[in-house]
């Protein structure tokens, strides 16, 4: 009947497509595959390697079965593997599968080529889950649905069975059959990482959606109540030494508080988040970065669940929104959706501090507030013709004597498949408050503009790429990062690219480069480069890159010429190994004294893999700093991580951060401690029944050294965190 359907109602168009069957049956969830529903499910096989070989038979089989009932999506995979000991995989966290062994799924529910849903397992069965936003190229690891997985390594092979509640999706609900948009993946990473997936890829076009392809059904699906309610509970203890180095460790914080998010799919394409009292504690350390000798306040990523979740529909080609600056908020709400080409997000929150970043041409300063502030953000975006857009961004934040505005319109224009035309203009309007004022030294009132066009043409074997970037001296987006204003930046460069078929040791040879010139409003130049770059891909998941350039800089009115070149090497020798090493050196500028140096910095890591249930990983960044007169300063920052993995539920994790920084007091104007040292510890146990169902408990101390004194403990902190999904 459903056949019947397909080709005398929606016709010859989708006469061959694959039809997902609905059947009123349910499985359990162990990796076997044995349940006779499997044999009643839509087969697929995936027939093409698409990296390194150019839709070339793969060198192993995948299945792939599928089909629905009202309320779940099942999908089962069955991966031979000739060598089933050479598997790479482990027991890991959620989202942390992609160094060795997985398979998945892309769900382009809408059908509407600009955004899909990711479910990935490894062969033991753990979980990532993401949004690929391919309009604006970003992939979201952050998004976490809640849904049920197992994989089972055998004799011949790897199989997974995946249990995926259709609440969890966004969909245009229907009682007739549906076209989604679909692809089936699996990466074989040996000799070579093989990427298999179920259709031919054009390397011509610039979109990985723009060719998936389609599957048949999905009619009449239930999602339910298609509600979520998570409360949590928070339990942290803080000790400082106020009186550092002397006196003991006091109790500065010591509370437990409760909160709850929930989530509302209001229909199957809206749903609205919000979240009272919200535990925004950073579970996962940031990472170590070093502010000397640098001019612009440094970029942490976002790392909250509840801003993540949805993230992409606010994004703009100007980083107009960036949610860490909601630093401390009692509550937010969230309400993001779909319908047919439109598309919109509402966010709000209140903040009880406000983080400030103060722009400028060549330096920016940044402080926090202790006042409160309401933030605004608004954002619509309209589909139209061959995966292109026109969409509008409002942000604003309002406090005591103090507001900030920004209204953007931005839009994406796929002439054709291997032309894009992207554009975002953007105006903003500030006051600043009395204390802002007195902080920053700056006028109580700035309005600006900022600008960006960009070209891109890509073919299989050529990309070239043009961009113009003009912001005013009053532009202020304080909602999103923009700590470089009052500037112009032309930008045009070229790729050429040799793909070759993986048979021998390179996959992929580049060769590129690009010219820029910044000026600043006035017409005067801050920087003018020309650069290039040759990147390689090769057996053993090699990627090499060596670039250099040549470049006239400008820094508070005295000007430098300046050559600099940097290598790259990273490989996984073994199915246990993965290791890196970067050097980066050159002319450079000590901002400080505005005079020439020289910099040598190396980064350099590795990732071990120990039996199926350990991991140690180390990064070891160096970097110095030389004048005329000898060493400015040298820093040394390595950076530990030991996890145990017992099984896909819990894992207890150990981090070790340590900053050694060395000056030479005599070669500054200004006095400096020779010498400082930093120690950062956290324990971390961690069980998860699911993505929102979880315990945290924690400890992290923090030491302190400088010349004369010895690493001395400042503070350390307990943390305890219980949260259930509650699912009415």
């Amino acid at each position: 009947m459903l056949w019947f359907f397909v080709w005398f109602g929606v016709g010859s168009a989708v006469e061959n497509t694959p039809v997902v069957p609905q059947i009123q049956a349910d499985i359990q969830v162990d990796g076997e595959l044995n349940e006779p529903v499997w044999d009643q499910a839509l087969k697929l096989t995936l027939d093409y390697e698409v990296r390194p070989g150019e839709n070339i038979q793969p060198p192993v089989t995948t299945t792939v079965r599928m089909f629905t009932s009202e309320t779940h999506l099942y999908v089962a995979f069955f991966c031979a593997d000739p060598n089933p000991q050479a598997i790479r995989s482990q027991f890991s966290d959620r989202d942390d599968v992609f160094n060795g062994d997985f398979a998945g799924i892309v769900l382009d529910t809408f059908n509407d080529q600009r955004r899909a849903y990711e479910f990935v397992c490894n062969p033991y069965g753990i979980q990532a889950d993401a949004i690929n936003d391919d309009l604006n190229g970003n992939y979201d690891l952050s998004w976490n649905a809640l849904w049920t997985s197992k994989g089972k390594i055998q004799a011949n092979g790897w199989s997974f069975e995946m249990k995926i509640p259709v609440h969890q999706l966004r969909f245009n609900p229907s009682d007739s059959a549906q076209i989604w948009g679909f692809d089936a993946f699996r990466s074989y990473p040996r000799s070579q990482r093989h990427h298999i997936g179920f259709f031919p890829r054009d390397r011509a076009v610039n979109s990985y959606l723009a060719q998936e392809a389609k599957l048949l059904g999905f009619s009449g699906l239930k999602p339910g109540k298609n509600l979520e309610v998570v409360p949590t509970v928070t339990g942290f203890q803080s000790e400082t030494r106020p009186q550092f180095p002397n006196g003991g460790l006091e109790k500065t914080n010591d509370d437990t508080e409760a909160g709850v998010s929930v989530r509302w799919g209001i229909t199957p394409n809206m749903t609205l988040n919000a979240t009272a009292n919200p535990d925004f504690s950073q579970v996962e350390a940031d990472a170590v970065q070093l502010d000397i000798n640098e001019t612009f306040s440094l970029f942490y990523n976002e790392t909250r669940p509840f801003f993540l979740e949805g993230a992409d529909y606010f994004t703009t080609p100007f980083n107009l929104l960036h949610t860490r600056s909601i630093a401390d908020p009692k509550g937010a709400m969230k309400l993001t959706g779909k319908s047919g080409k439109h598309t919109y997000g509402l966010l709000t929150a209140q903040d009880e501090q406000t983080t400030v970043v103060l722009p400028g041409v060549e330096s920016s300063q940044t402080a926090q507030f202790d006042q409160n502030a309401n933030d605004y953000v608004g954002r619509y975006r309209y589909d139209f013709g061959n995966n292109s857009t026109a969409g509008a961004l409002l942000t604003a934040r309002e406090g005591n004597g103090y507001h900030n505005q920004v209204l953007s319109f931005d839009s994406q224009y796929n002439r054709t498949s291997n032309d894009v035309f992207t554009v975002n203009l953007a105006s903003s309007d500030t006051r600043y408050s009395d204390e802002m004022q007195d902080t920053f030294g700056t006028d109580r009132n700035a309005s600006g503009q900022a600008y960006y066009l960009r070209y891109r043409h890509s073919e299989r074997n050529w990309n070239t790429s043009y961009s113009y970037t003009d912001i005013s001296d009053g532009f202020r987006s304080d909602l999103g990062f923009r700590p470089q204003v009052g500037y112009k930046k032309l930008v045009a460069g070229a790729e050429r690219i040799w793909h070759l078929d993986g048979s021998g040791y390179f996959n992929r040879i580049t060769v590129g480069g690009d010219w820029d010139m910044t000026e600043d409003q006035h017409g005067n130049l801050i920087e003018r480069e020309y650069e290039m770059w040759f990147p390689i891909q090769a057996r053993n998941q090699t990627n090499f890159n060596l670039w250099g350039g040549t470049r006239d800089r400008v820094f508070q009115g005295k000007e430098y010429n300046q050559q600099y070149w940097g290598i790259y090497y990273e490989t996984s020798p073994t199915r246990w190994l993965n290791f890196y090493v970067e050097w980066q050196g050159g002319d450079w500028i000590d901002f400080a004294h505005n005079r020439k140096a020289d910099r040598n910095n190396t980064y350099a890591g590795f990732n071990l893999r120990l039996g199926n249930h350990f991991r140690w990983s180390m990064d070891l960044p160096y970097q110095s700093l030389d004048v005329a007169d000898g060493e400015l300063f040298h820093a040394f920052l390595p950076q530990a991580r030991l996890v145990y993995f017992h099984n896909e539920r819990w894992f207890v994790r150990a981090i070790l951060q340590y900053t050694a920084i060395t000056r030479n007091e005599d070669l500054y104007d200004f006095e400096v401690k020779g010498e400082n040292k930093d120690l950062f510890t956290q324990i971390l146990f961690s069980y998860k029944l699911n993505a929102q169902t979880l315990a945290f408990i924690g400890y992290s101390d923090s030491y302190q050294a400088y010349e004369d004194l010895s690493l001395t403990q400042s503070g350390r902190n307990f943390f305890v965190k219980f949260s259930y999904a509650w699912l009415p």
